[in-house]
């Protein structure tokens, strides 16, 4: 029972102060059940963004869902994505129902200028974090810097090209490389 409590408070504590999003929470997510309650490890971390990042749904409810489950089961699940979905539900409930114009006061606006900038932090101190723990291979540093390169264009430049449609890409460019690499390992294998 003390393991459920303390999913739901501390997933619930992420909830509840963490702006901008999942990529945003995966530093707090990361010291919290990384760092400080070890319930995960970094390579479960790094496996569990791949997986949150192409699974439906936001990041941080998967993060919360897998941390969950694996410290308690379907219960830890349960009790971890709701402590994690509670807070923001509540802020949103509260928010809708007192200010109708929440969005046109002066203070909140100022308010949300600063917090995107910490947000933009928070996402390139995750990057940074997982980049210093990805493998040292060439060729997926090159591909990343090729999609941060493409990236910086179509922004700068106003292309108009999906950014999702460059994921794909990105995406397809690795899983070939992958294939024609592999291919021979698997011939070889199959000739034994």
């Amino acid at each position: 029972m003390n393991i459920l409590i303390d999913l739901f408070l501390t997933f619930a504590k992420i909830g509840m102060f963490t702006f901008g999003g999942g990529y945003a929470m995966i530093p707090v997510i990361e010291n919290n059940c990384v760092e400080r309650k070890q319930w995960i490890t970094h390579d479960e971390m790094m496996n569990v963004t791949v997986i949150a990042e192409s699974t439906p749904g936001p990041i941080a409810i998967n993060f919360a869902t897998f941390t969950g489950y694996k410290k308690a089961g379907f219960m830890g699940a349960l009790v971890a994505t709701v402590g994690i979905v509670l807070p923001s539900f509540v802020v949103i409930y509260l928010i809708s129902m007192l200010l109708d114009n929440f969005l046109e006061l002066t203070i909140i606006v100022n308010a949300f200028k600063g917090i995107k900038i910490a947000v933009g932090l928070l996402i390139l101190d995750a990057a940074i974090a997982m980049l210093k723990k990805m493998h040292k291979k060439k060729l997926p540093r090159a591909i990343m810097i090729c999609s941060c390169i493409a990236m910086l264009c179509i922004n700068i430049f106003a292309l108009d090209f999906s950014p999702i449609s460059l994921m794909i890409l990105a995406a397809v460019v690795s899983l070939t490389i992958f294939v024609i690499n592999d291919a021979p390992e698997q011939k070889g294998s199959a000739n034994r």
